[in-house]
C-alpha cells in the first residue's frame, strides 16, 4: 500500500513539471501537487497508527494470555509442592525420594551390599542372603560383596558419591554414615522403620536395645537414623583370675583405683610381667573417659568435649601407671591378646567380640589354660558405663525400588531368628533382647559372652558425628604424647581445639 502511494506522488509530480514545459500556471500546479501529498501523507499516517494500535491490541492480548498461562503454571507448581509438602508432614517420607511405598513394584529388584565380613562371619552372611533371595516373597535378589575393610568401603563410598558408583547397602560406623550425609549420600531409614506396611511392629520395636537404636541416630542431622544395627561389640576389660587369686585378690578391679593397684602388684621387671598393656586407639580413650563418669561429646551444643575432667583424670592415671613401669605400650598388632595368654599381662581392655580369639589363645598356649573372663572397665560412680560400638548398615540414596528392597533385607537380617544364628557365628551381641534367650547353650560354651551380655544395660556410645575419623587420629596422637610425659591438660587442651576444627570442616 506504501509502495502504491509513493508511485502515486511521483507521478503528480511528473505532471507538474509536464505542465511547466507547456508553460501552464506552475504555482497552481505545485499548490494542487502539495494539497494531493498531504492528502497522502495523512491518509497514510491513519493507516500506520491504525496498524500500530491493531499490533499493540494484540500484544495485550498476548501478554495477557501469557501471563495467564504463567499465573496457571505457578499455581500448578505451588499445589504441586503443597501436596508435597502435605505428603511429608502427614507421613514423613518425600514422595521424590521414597516414592510411593505401597506402589512399588519390588519383582526383579536387585540389592547390593558391601560388607566387610570374612571367614565364619562371611560364610554366615551368605547363607542369610542365600535364603532370604530363595525365601522373600516380593522377588529381591541381595548381592553381597566383600568391599575389604572398613576404611576400604569408606575410601570407595566417598569415591562412588562424586561418580554415583553406590551400592544398595552399605557398612558404616555411625561417623562414617554422618561424611556421607554430608554428601546428601543416604535417606533415613525412619520412614521405613514406621511404614505401616513394610515398617516395624510396636512389639517389634520394642525388642530391640534402645540405646543400639539411638546410636544411629546423628545430632548433625536432625537426629535422623541414618543407619540400623545387625549388631554391636562392647569394650571389656579381660582379666586373669587366677593370676589376680596368687596376688591375694578375690575379684576383678571395680574401681580405677583397684585397677591400678593390681596392675603394680602384678609389675615383675625380672620376671618380664606387667599389669596393662596400653592401646592408645581413641575407643580405648573413650571407654575410660565413660568409666568415670564424663562424655567425649556435647550433644546439645555439638561440641567435642575431650579435656573434660573425666578425660584428665583418666589420662592422668594412665600417665603415672606407665611411668612406674605398671603399664606399657602394646608392641604389635594383637600383641596384647598374645601376652595375655601368655601370661606376660594381668589386663587387657578390648572388644568384646575378640572372646573367642582370647580363648583359643589361652588354650592354645605353652604356659597351659587358666581361669579368666571379662568385667566392666573400672569405673567411679554406682553403676558401669560400657563403651558400646559396633558398625550399622546404611541406605544410599539410590532408586525408591533399591532402597525399598534394602530396608527389607535389613529388617529379615535383624529379625530375631536369624539375629541369634548371627549372634553365635559372629560373637557380636545381637540387637534384640528376645534372642537371649535362645542363646543359654552359647552362653554356657562361652561364659564370658554372658557377662558382657548383661553390660548392655550400661551401654554408651562415641560420637556419632562427620570428622570423628580424623578426630580419632588426633586423640591417639595426644595420648602418646601424655605418655612421654608432656602436661594432661594442656595437651588434653590442644587436642580439643584441633578436634573442634576438624568438625567444623566437616559438619554440614
Amino acid at each position: 500500500m506504501l509502495k502504491r502511494k509513493l508511485l502515486t506522488l511521483l507521478t503528480l509530480l511528473a505532471l507538474v513539471l509536464s505542465l511547466a514545459a507547456c508553460d501552464a500556471n506552475l504555482d497552481q500546479a505545485v499548490q494542487d501537487a502539495s494539497a494531493t501529498a498531504e492528502a497522502l501523507a495523512t491518509a497514510n499516517a491513519d493507516q500506520i497508527n491504525a496498524g500500530a494500535a491493531t499490533v499493540e491490541a494484540a500484544a495485550t492480548a498476548n501478554a495477557d494470555q501469557i501471563n495467564a498461562g504463567a499465573a496457571t503454571v505457578e499455581a500448578a507448581a505451588t499445589a504441586n509442592a503443597d501436596q508435597v509438602n502435605e505428603a511429608i508432614e502427614s507421613t514423613g517420607i518425600d514422595p521424590a525420594i521414597y516414592g510411593n511405598l505401597a506402589d512399588i513394584d519390588l519383582n526383579g529388584v536387585t540389592v547390593t551390599f558391601w560388607h566387610q565380613h570374612t571367614g565364619a562371619r562371611g560364610d554366615e552372611l551368605a547363607a542369610i542372603v542365600d535364603e532370604f533371595n530363595a525365601t522373600n516373597p516380593y522377588g529381591i535378589i541381595v548381592v553381597a560383596t566383600n568391599e575389604g575393610e572398613y576404611s576400604d568401603i569408606y575410601d570407595k563410598m566417598i569415591a562412588g558419591l562424586t561418580t554415583g558408583n553406590v551400592p544398595s547397602l552399605v557398612v558404616a560406623y555411625q561417623n562414617q554414615a554422618a561424611a556421607y550425609q554430608v554428601a546428601e549420600g543416604l535417606v533415613s531409614i525412619d520412614p521405613y522403620i514406621n511404614d505401616p506396611i513394610f515398617g516395624l511392629s510396636e512389639e517389634d520395636k520394642a525388642d530391640f536395645f534402645q540405646s543400639f537404636l539411638d546410636s544411629d541416630r546423628l545430632p548433625q542431622f536432625g537426629n535422623e537414623a541414618f543407619g540400623f544395627p545387625p549388631n554391636r561389640s562392647m569394650e571389656v576389660l579381660y582379666y586373669n583370675m587366677d593370676w589376680l587369686t596368687e596376688l591375694g585378690y578375690d575379684a576383678a578391679p571395680q574401681t580405677p583405683e583397684e585397677f591400678g593397684e593390681m596392675a603394680c602388684a602384678a609389675t615383675d621387671a625380672d620376671a618380664g610381667t606387667v599389669g596393662y598393656e596400653i592401646s592408645t586407639d581413641a575407643s580405648r580413650f573413650a571407654s575410660f573417659v565413660f568409666a568415670r563418669g564424663g562424655d567425649i561429646y556435647d550433644y546439645e551444643n555439638n561440641q567435642f568435649t575431650l579435656n573434660n575432667q573425666a578425660a584428665v583424670d583418666a589420662m592422668t592415671q594412665m600417665q603415672q601407671l606407665y611411668a612406674d613401669g605398671c603399664a606399657i605400650l602394646i608392641a604389635e598388632r594383637n600383641g596384647d591378646q598374645a601376652d595375655f595368654a601368655a601370661r606376660k599381662t594381668l589386663f587387657t581392655i578390648g572388644s568384646s567380640s575378640g572372646l573367642p580369639f582370647y580363648r583359643n589363645a589361652i588354650e592354645t598356649s605353652e604356659q597351659g589354660a587358666f581361669a579368666w573372663s571379662v568385667a566392666p572397665i573400672p569405673y567411679t560412680g554406682a553403676t558401669p558405663v560400657q563403651n558400646i560400638y559396633g558398625a550399622s548398615v546404611s541406605i544410599p540414596k539410590t532408586t525408591p525400588q533399591q532402597q525399598l528392597g534394602a530396608w527389607l533385607f535389613l529388617k529379615y537380617y535383624t529379625s530375631a531368628e536369624i539375629q541369634a544364628r548371627w549372634a553365635v557365628a559372629s560373637n557380636y551381641f545381637p540387637v534384640r533382647a528376645s534372642v537371649a534367650d535362645g542363646l543359654a547353650d552359647y552362653f554356657t560354651q562361652e561364659p564370658a559372652f554372658g557377662v558382657a551380655f548383661d553390660l548392655l544395660q550400661y551401654g554408651k556410645t562415641e560420637a556419632p558425628v562427620a570428622g570423628y575419623d580424623n578426630a580419632r587420629d588426633e586423640i591417639a596422637e595426644a595420648y602418646s604424647r601424655i605418655l612421654n610425659g608432656e602436661d594432661v591438660q594442656t595437651v588434653l587442651d590442644e587436642l580439643n581445639t584441633k578436634a573442634n576444627e576438624i568438625l567444623a570442616e566437616s559438619a554440614p
